[in-house]
């Protein structure tokens, strides 16, 4: 029997840890310039038929543009007690401290001001995160924001006038043109490979989260363990994709690799820089994709498309006038030909965007205008990590070394809003919230942009008295 490859996260992981693998199932205008660097305009080098011989691209302007762009990640995953803290407090852990995991993958400097870009299965659970430069200068680095529907992460190291890559538009990616792939395979640093794009927006179904996006950019430039977070560039050193994943039986590079596509990375990330999470818009219908049975079935003469089952009433797409039956084929100037496709364009834009979707309906195309909305059913997005802070009612101010080995963050004064709400009173000492220690309002608002519903604090007041707190967000 023929044997089927198995796809990787292509992260080394090292230590306690193992790294797994996951089997591939067979169904198979943008926004404000934000943190990340535009390319301008240019011409991709290839091979050229000079009438005797063809000459072979050149790689090495690409590769230099790129190497110092892409740095070494390495993570430390301290043993956890336990990741509720009322559970610990009462109850104990029946496990006890475990044993620190360590891992490491690549990144991409996409600003002089240190924001780097990578996996989020590369840093997910770190408790300390280090970089290391081409150079070989190392920084410790504060998560931003991660995006597990994307497998994509945000980190910051406290620099000035780093190098940082530019970003190309992903949808002018052509199959058959030159690709590199640069990041630090088996914990050698700087590696460059070179290949051609095989396929776009594959489905791979590697990302286990809801919500998951995958339109990868396939590859055969070589990724190997460690590439995870790296950079895919074209031949002008310019950003096309994030590597993620490979395609394997052994864990290591076997022939295709797949690369989240710079577009979609772009809009990850700027969001996750300006609120700490990703302001994902919604159209509200269900979907699948044409296969030659089904267009039998309904008689349809063309498989290019995507199909609505159904659409939700009051959503997006039933305001707008969308139909089930219907067939996106375009959403704005872009083809949609697949269920990754309308994914991927989709996700490149936010709650209370207006964009226009071509429709084939009974053999006649319409253009219909939609504004998209959020998970809620409204077009507005959702709140920054500042404006939840502000919706505490409390002002805080750091601690210092005042109460000797007590690390935390002290809530000044209380007011109106949550914390006065759950009881928390003026003096308290916020230590741990979500069961990462909190020192600074930074600290503090960097966890609440990482926690999906439900935050947990842990502190103590001036008299000694230990408090445990929870509450929705």
């Amino acid at each position: 029997m023929k044997k089927i490859a198995s796809f990787v996260l292509a992260g080394f992981i090292g230590g306690a840890a193992s790294l797994g693998a996951l089997k591939l199932y067979s169904d198979l205008n943008r926004h404000e310039q934000g943190i990340v660097a535009d390319a301008a305009p240019v011409h991709q080098a290839s091979y050229v038929n000079d009438g005797s011989a063809m000459m072979a691209a050149d790689f090495t302007k690409a590769s230099e543009n790129t190497i110092n762009c892409v740095v070494h990640i390495q993570t430390v995953s301290k043993g956890k007690a336990g990741m509720n803290p009322f559970q610990d407090f009462f109850f104990g852990s029946p496990f006890g401290q475990g044993r620190p995991q360590l891992g490491s993958g690549s990144g991409v400097i996409i600003s002089e001001d240190g924001y780097i870009v990578t996996n989020n299965h590369v840093i997910e659970g770190a408790d300390e995160i280090e970089v290391t430069l081409n150079d070989k200068r190392t920084y410790k680095a504060k998560v931003i924001g991660t995006d597990p529907s994307t497998d994509l992460a945000l980190v910051q190291v406290q620099e000035n006038k780093l190098p940082y890559i530019s970003f190309a538009n992903s949808d002018d990616v052509k199959v058959g043109q030159w690709v590199l792939a640069v990041g630090n395979p088996f914990n050698l640093n700087s590696t460059v490979t070179a290949g051609i794009v095989s396929a776009k927006s594959r489905k791979i179904d590697i990302i286990h989260k809801d919500l998951a996006i995958e339109s990868f950019i396939q590859t055969d430039a070589a990724v190997n363990p460690g590439n995870s977070g790296g950079a895919l560039v074209n031949t002008n050193g310019e950003l096309v994709g994030i590597n993620s994943a490979i395609a394997s039986n052994t864990g290591s590079y076997t022939g295709y690799s797949f690369a989240i596509p710079s577009n979609l990375v772009k809009k990850i990330i700027n969001d996750l820089a300006e609120y700490g999470k990703v302001q994902r818009a919604f159209i509200g219908v269900s979907i699948r994709d044409i296969d030659s049975k089904f267009a039998k079935d309904k008689g349809f003469n063309d498989l290019r498309g995507v199909y609505l089952d159904n659409v939700t009433q009051n959503g997006a797409a039933s305001e707008a006038g969308l139909q089930k039956g219907d067939i996106i084929k375009k959403i704005n100037e872009r083809n949609t030909f697949t269920v990754s496709e309308l994914q991927e364009q989709l996700a490149l834009y936010r709650p209370g965007d207006k964009v226009n979707v071509t429709v084939n309906r009974n053999g006649k195309e319409e253009v219909l205008s939609v504004t998209l909305k959020n998970s809620n059913g409204n077009p507005e997005l959702a709140s920054s990590r500042s404006d939840v802070i502000k919706s505490f009612g409390a002002e805080f101010e750091e601690l210092g070394n005042e109460m000797g080995n007590i690390k935390g963050l002290r809530v000044k004064s209380v007011s109106a809003g949550k914390f006065r709400g759950i009881g928390i009173k003026e003096g308290y000492i916020i230590t741990k919230v979500n069961n990462e220690p909190v020192e600074t309002l930074e600290m503090l608002e960097n966890v609440i942009a990482r926690s999906e519903s439900s935050v947990y604090i842990e502190g103590i007041y001036p008299n000694g008295t230990r408090a445990y707190y929870a509450f929705g967000i």
